[in-house]
């Protein structure tokens, strides 16, 4: 199951003299994680590189800045990737320290600083929701929103006209359950349309 990390975790290596200061912290997007970087080079101006790796989905990258081609952002993004992580970038600040590592050595030093920094990270299951709709006679309303709280499931909208049109969303693994239990209790008299298999994000 993909995971993503409850907070930023951080780790630090020295390497003949480099220093890779790694920060591994949950981001859902790639303008957030350029945030993080553009801030990462203020606060280390006399850094000789800033590499980071971003899994989120369709706005994962992997950024050398000025290493070796593969040798930086690739090995990060591997570590992430290699552990089920999602929502989730790593940035490795370096000083360079006078010493050339070669481009094995960089690849280590770049899979070590992500990879002990995680060492330290509270990992969370990234639970994928799934939004459903049903519609009910007014007089199963009260009945309806006690269901639905039982089960967990988050009210999203709710919309009175010739019925009660409810919208809710719930752990995508409880929807065939939540809809049989409805079933159940409503007779046969709640309704749900043929779209409601929208799915949210987690």
């Amino acid at each position: 199951m993909p995971q993503t990390i409850a907070s930023a975790v951080h780790h630090e290596l020295i390497i003949k003299k480099s220093r890779f200061i790694a920060c591994v912290q949950p981001m859902a997007d790639r303008a957030g994680a350029q945030q993080v970087v553009a801030a990462l080079r203020a606060q280390h101006p006399g850094a000789a590189h800033v590499c980071w790796a971003l899994l989120a989905g369709g706005q994962s990258a992997a950024v050398d800045d000025g290493e070796p081609s593969g040798t930086a952002g690739r090995p990060m993004f591997d570590v992430l990737r290699h552990q089920d992580l999602d929502g989730v970038l790593a940035t490795v600040v370096r000083y360079f320290g006078g010493v050339k590592l070669g481009a094995g050595g960089l690849v280590r030093a770049y899979t070590d600083s992500v990879a002990q920094a995680l060492l330290g990270a509270p990992k969370i299951p990234i639970i994928k929701l799934r939004q459903l709709r049903c519609s009910a006679p007014y007089a199963m309303e009260g009945m309806l929103r006690r269901e639905l709280d039982a089960a967990g499931a988050t009210l999203d909208d709710v919309a009175h006209g010739d019925d009660v049109q409810f919208t809710f969303s719930l752990p995508a693994s409880d929807a065939a359950d939540i809809r049989a239990r409805l079933g159940d209790v409503g007779h046969g008299r709640i309704v749900w349309p043929p779209d409601d298999d929208e799915s949210l994000p987690a």
